[in-house]
């Protein structure tokens, strides 16, 4: 069965960096890759009362705009040659995106959103564009990969998996960490912040049980002390190199710090690293 891969974009050059990435990640998969926009008025919604509902030729103008630059970019696509495991479908839909990309991922029983980190405005001063956190955030169905725009696709050679070991992993949540980890052979280096010898019975127990989903994976354990979580991950992954982080994204966990930590910003981790935001299934 085809895996089911979904790729928003604003047509932009950080979301065709997305979709290359995407193509050459799952280059060896039988993947179905649904390339997707949504176009939106704001004066639209119907909550907005400040503006007058847009007029029908408005409506038609943003259509025709955004059919005009998904041929331009489906040229681009195909440019990138064929794969024979691989089939690639278009798509552009008025509505809010949150709405749209939950209505998609749950039409096509989407198992993966890939998408860039910033979108038009492209500001290097911001980690994470808004759409890409309001997606991670509120699509909570299946995982979410961001992709740097500066990032090339190369092999993977490590995901580092911070987990504190709190809460029972679900093997749905650790599937496609799983099956990205196997088709690249990469290694998963689980960080913990902390004292092995701290850890409760609890979470021993939800080691022993992680261990489990990768016992087929070629993995390692590394403790911090005395660091932030923050600090310890971005630390640890720009010393090692590392070319992925993947986590459990429980509700503003991640990017709730993200935004208020300026580690981030002084490493420059985020220009660096795919982020793979597994979803925590209690959210």
């Amino acid at each position: 069965m085809k895996k089911q891969i979904l790729i928003p974009t604003d047509y932009s050059s950080n979301a065709f960096n997305a979709i290359v990435y995407a193509f050459k990640l799952l280059k060896d998969e039988d993947c179905e890759f649904h390339i997707f926009h949504s176009y939106f008025l704001v004066r639209s919604a119907k909550s907005n009362l400040l503006f007058p509902e847009p007029e029908p030729a408005e409506y038609k103008a943003v259509e025709e705009k955004s059919e005009q630059k998904m041929e331009l970019l489906k040229k681009k696509v195909f440019e990138l040659g064929t794969n024979p495991r691989h089939s690639v479908l278009f798509d552009h839909k008025f509505g809010p995106l949150i709405d749209s990309i939950k209505e998609k991922v749950l039409k096509e029983n989407i198992d993966l959103i890939c998408m860039g980190t910033r979108g038009v405005t492209d500001d290097i001063e911001v980690a994470y564009g808004r759409n890409s956190v309001n997606v991670m955030e509120s699509v909570r169905t299946c995982a979410v990969l961001a992709v740097p725009a500066n990032v090339s696709f190369s092999p993977l050679n490590e995901i580092v998996f911070p987990a504190d070991f709190k809460s029972l992993y679900k093997e749905k949540e650790m599937e496609i960490l799983v099956n990205i980890a196997r088709i690249g052979n990469a290694a998963i280096r689980i960080l913990h912040i902390g004292k092995e010898k701290d850890l409760t019975v609890k979470q021993q127990d939800n080691r022993v049980l992680l261990e489990k989903y990768f016992e087929e994976l070629d993995f390692s354990y590394h403790w911090l002390e005395n660091v932030s979580v923050l600090e310890g991950l971005f630390t640890f992954v720009e010393r090692r190199n590392s070319e992925m982080i993947s986590f459990i994204n429980r509700k503003h966990w991640f990017f709730g710090s993200v935004f208020t930590n300026p580690l981030v910003k002084n490493l420059g981790i985020h220009s660096k690293v795919p982020l793979l935001a597994l979803h925590d299934s209690r959210s």
